[in-house]
Parts: C-alpha cells; sequence; structure tokens
C-alpha cells in the first residue's frame, strides 16, 4: 500500500479535480490542498509522476493516471466507510472522526473493510454526505446545489456538508443543519447577505449567513 502522504496527495487531486470539474488540477491548488508550500507540494508531484501516479506538466498542473485513481478512490472508500462506521456504530461525533479515520485508511485489511460494509448496510454516503464510492469504484453522481442558491419557498434536503472543519461541523449540528434535514427558504435578506430557514424539526425560524449557506449542499423535495 501507497505510504500516506502519497495516498493524501492522490485523494486531494482527485477531489479537485472532481469539485473542479476539471481534469488538470493546477499546482497552486495542490499546494492548497495539502497545506505547503509549492515547491514542497512540485517536488512531490514529480515523484509520483516517476511512479506512474500522475502525470505532470510543468505551469500547467497535475492529472491522476488510472492507477493513481484507482488508488484515490479505493482510499476514499476506506476513509468514508470507516468515518461512518465511528459515527453510526461507535457513537463518535461527526467533527472529531476525520483525523482517526486517516490513521485507520491504512490499518484495515480489505477483508475487513468488506465486513464493515456489509455490517453497516452498503451505506452510500459518509456522515457528512459525502459519496461512498462502491467495492467496484463506481461514483453515484448527484444534482446538488449550494444553499445559498435556493430560491424563496423552495423545499429541500441537506445532503452534504462541504466545509468539514471541527468548528463549523458542532455548528451545523447545533444548528441542526445535518445530511437529511428537510427545510425552506422563508426569506433572502440580500442587505443582511443572509437566508431566514424554515426546518421541518425546528419550531421557529433560523438565520444563516451567506457564507456558511454556501458550505451546504442541497437535493430539491419540492418547488
Amino acid at each position: 500500500m501507497p505510504t500516506s502522504t502519497v495516498v493524501h496527495y492522490l485523494k486531494q487531486i482527485f477531489l479537485t479535480a472532481r469539485e473542479s470539474g476539471e481534469r488538470c488540477v493546477p499546482m497552486g491548488q495542490v499546494a492548497q490542498a495539502m497545506q505547503v508550500v509549492p515547491g514542497t507540494a512540485t517536488t512531490m508531484i514529480k515523484g509520483l509522476a516517476k511512479n506512474g501516479l500522475v502525470e505532470y506538466t510543468p505551469r500547467v498542473g497535475v492529472s491522476l493516471t488510472e492507477e493513481g485513481e484507482t488508488i484515490a478512490i479505493q482510499m476514499l472508500r476506506r476513509h468514508r466507510l470507516i468515518e461512518y462506521f465511528l459515527v453510526e456504530t461507535l457513537g463518535m461525533d461527526w467533527s472529531e472522526i476525520h483525523e482517526e479515520a486517516e490513521h485507520l485508511e491504512h490499518a484495515i485489511s480489505d477483508r475487513v473493510l468488506r465486513y464493515i460494509d456489509a455490517f453497516l448496510g452498503h451505506p452510500t454516503t459518509d456522515p457528512h454526505g459525502d459519496t461512498i464510492p462502491s467495492a467496484s469504484g463506481e461514483w453515484k453522481k448527484r444534482t446538488l446545489e449550494s444553499l445559498s442558491e435556493v430560491g424563496e419557498g423552495i423545499g429541500v434536503k441537506i445532503a452534504r456538508v462541504k466545509d468539514q472543519d471541527a468548528e463549523f461541523l458542532r455548528f451545523a449540528e447545533t444548528s441542526g443543519l445535518m445530511p437529511g434535514t428537510r427545510m425552506r427558504i422563508v426569506n433572502r435578506n440580500a442587505s443582511a447577505d443572509c437566508l431566514e430557514l424554515e426546518i421541518k424539526e425546528k419550531d421557529t425560524p433560523i438565520t444563516l449567513g451567506m457564507g456558511a449557506a454556501e458550505k451546504i449542499l442541497v437535493e430539491r423535495t419540492e418547488s
């Protein structure tokens, strides 16, 4: 199995490419995602290219090879199944599971992962709403939009929380903004740059800033 650093680079390149819709990821974005200086990222990417895991073009960017993408998807599957297991089975808080999953994804065998998947009922999304790839590497496509883009009167269901910083996740949980939550936007206040939300499980509406709303992806349930 590749080292944890190699896997982390491959996962970040894969996720960044999916978010942008572009196969080639600029090196500046890679460095930012990895929280390293550009020179460090470039040195690492050159090593990955020599090992056949990425294709690197100076001043253009980097893309995953077929082998690199396979590893990225397999490890994302491991990571997200473990996160689901930690929350649903062990009762850990969703704001504290990322680092634990980072360690455990390298420690368990494929056989144990298959048992975990079966035990959990083959979930398709993790606690944050991120897609869990299938065992064959298939990636379920979903049509999601930012809560900040939804108009007044539209019913939606939260599908994914993009920002997985522990502080934001605690805020989201306290506010009832969890995947699966159904709500309706009752007012868009452009001057205050916020939304007023009517949440199905709450008696009173809540106000949410546009910055936070942009981090929450939803599916429409009605027009």
